[in-house]
């Protein structure tokens, strides 16, 4: 994972959690990776991830269980979903919009290149 300078640290690994969970990477209910674990894997110091992991837990997002560790909610991806569809339709789109207006770009054109982009993806 290579990090960005305009978002902290433990932000983009609460999307990197978040990501893993839309991509089934990390099932519902099932356990992820101790705090230990990503913070080797990411090579953060465990106090980021710690503070991702809490985030995480205040949104409902992931849940502990003492002693076991944490685990995906079993209503995760429904939450994750509902929250990014909610950020892109007041804020992402409209520069989206701006940015088409100002470049003449049509939806004709966004469509046939979303459908390309699609079928690369599949």
């Amino acid at each position: 994972m290579k990090f960005t300078d305009n978002k902290s640290i433990y932000l983009q690994i609460t999307e990197y959690v978040k990501e893993q969970i839309l991509l089934n990477r990390w099932q519902k209910e099932a356990k992820i990776p101790s705090v230990r674990d990503l913070a080797a894997e990411l090579q953060v110091n465990p106090n980021t991830v710690m503070r991702a992991y809490e985030t995480l837990q205040q949104d409902g997002v992931i849940y502990n269980q003492r002693g076991v560790g944490n685990h995906v909610s079993a209503d995760a991806g429904k939450k994750i979903l509902t929250s990014r569809r909610e950020v892109f339709l007041d804020s992402e789109l409209p520069v989206l919009f701006k940015n088409m207006t100002l470049l003449g770009i049509g939806f004709d054109e966004i469509e046939r290149l979303y459908k390309i982009y699609v079928s690369q993806s599949s």
